[in-house]
């Protein structure tokens, strides 16, 4: 294993040029949060507008709408049940986050197919969640990722579905040859996440975090903070840029740990712009 180190921060984390504007910190759409789970794509949304993302679009059920701009009136919204404007924001997008609260009913598979069938190949997608799950009960839909980059952020039994791998047995050795099969990341998360990139024969891990980040909502926050990383420092190797992402999470987590026994996806949320700050002044 090669763990990653704090210096991975100011290798991607940069200032931003005095001339600059939205578009140039990237154009990320997110997609899920059905009837029941409409926090999950907000505190995704959220974290991808706090942790520095330049134009943030929420397609979910048009019941969160009000939640949505109540807690977040930074992002755009989009029903997804509305394909024709679903489609027309999923062109403009440079990276997708696909899955958080989706969902597994007839609807959400209508929109992973959706989804995924229409992705360019200078996209990069993320997906979490019930795509995951989706994902690994319709194989066939994974062929659509050929034409892509893909980052896959499954827990150890999303990963059991996907991988066919039992939680027991998921060492380094045979998630690293079901991330081969599958050519695309793996962020495996766990205590002391696994981070499985094509580039790397020896995965990179986590080693910070602790038991005051195991609450719902923690999930949907990575996947907000990655997009936003990977929207806004694409001059940075790719690698780089997801194992920064992967760390601030825990990060941000772990310092406020010291004084709460749980750290809430919200706090850490709220606390990314100044974490992120204090890296380019240091």
């Amino acid at each position: 294993m090669e763990q990653i180190k704090q210096t991975i921060l100011n290798k991607v984390i940069r200032p931003r040029p005095l001339h600059s504007y939205k578009g140039n910190y990237g154009r990320i759409i997110t997609i899920g949060g059905n009837y029941n789970l409409g926090g999950a794509i907000i505190m995704s949304a959220s974290a991808c507008v706090y942790a520095g993302a330049g134009l943030v679009t929420c397609a979910t059920d048009k019941h969160n709408l009000n939640a949505l701009h109540t807690r977040l009136p930074e992002a755009m919204f989009v029903d997804y049940s509305d394909f024709s404007d679903l489609l027309e924001n999923l062109t403009k997008a440079d990276v997708i986050v696909l899955g958080p609260g989706l969902g597994l009913d007839k609807l959400a598979q209508n929109i992973c197919q959706l989804v995924l069938s229409n992705l360019s190949p200078d996209q990069l997608i993320i997906i979490d969640g019930s795509a995951i799950t989706l994902l690994a009960a319709n194989p066939g839909l994974l062929t659509y990722l050929k034409k892509g980059q893909a980052i896959f952020t499954p827990h150890e039994m999303e990963w059991q579905r996907l991988s066919q791998i039992k939680i027991a047995d998921q060492i380094p050795l045979k998630n690293k040859q079901a991330q081969l099969k599958l050519g695309q990341t793996v962020i495996l998360k766990k205590y002391h996440t696994e981070i499985y990139h094509p580039e790397c024969d020896t995965p990179h891990q986590l080693t910070i975090g602790g038991p005051y980040m195991a609450t719902g909502g923690m999930g949907d926050t990575l996947t907000g903070i990655l997009a936003a990383f990977l929207g806004q420092f694409s001059s940075a190797p790719l690698t780089d840029v997801i194992d920064a992402a992967v760390y601030t999470h825990s990060a941000v987590a772990s310092k406020l740990g010291v004084n709460n026994y749980v750290t809430l996806p919200s706090a850490i949320i709220a606390e990314l712009p100044h974490f992120m700050n204090c890296i380019i002044k240091k």
